[in-house]
């Protein structure tokens, strides 16, 4: 089979296009809230973390289902993203922030609460939270000192 200029040309448009559809969006991968210790993480890591009855309520799958995106964006930010979906053995964090049902937390580095949803949030809203955050501030300027 031979090919002509015009399909050799062809190909070499959509060769770009196959590899950025193999490079998406990186997923974030949600850690469970019993394998997290909070010590080793201190101004290391900073928690999204999504609290829900059950891993099949539907309000933790649609908030799952936002963040999905938002990958590449969240690990520019340094996010752990931690789930516990299991009120019967309630993990130290469950303990510590005494969630009712639904619930998404987000902290600073500091790991304190800076805010607290009961409804899930959109990737971009939480992004935005985010980089308003007082330590996040200080890193932005300290990546880039001209934005003084």
């Amino acid at each position: 089979m031979r090919l002509n200029r015009r399909s050799v040309l062809f190909l070499a448009a959509l060769a770009p296009l196959s590899v950025h559809a193999e490079a998406a969006a990186p997923e974030i991968a949600p850690v469970p809230a019993d394998q997290v210790v909070e010590a080793d993480l201190l101004y290391v890591r900073r928690p999204v973390i999504i609290f829900a009855d059950s891993p099949a309520d539907p309000t933790f799958v649609r908030q799952m289902e936002m963040l999905a995106r938002y990958g590449a964006d969240f690990q520019a930010r340094d996010v752990i993203l931690i789930i516990d979906t299991d009120p019967a053995n309630p993990s130290d964090l469950r303990r510590k922030l005494r969630p009712r049902g639904f619930s998404l937390v987000l902290m600073d580095k500091d790991w304190k609460p800076s805010i607290r949803k009961p409804l899930p949030w959109d990737g971009r809203e939480i992004i935005n939270s985010i980089d308003k955050m007082p330590i996040a501030r200080s890193e932005a300027l300290e990546k880039n000192p001209a934005g003084r």
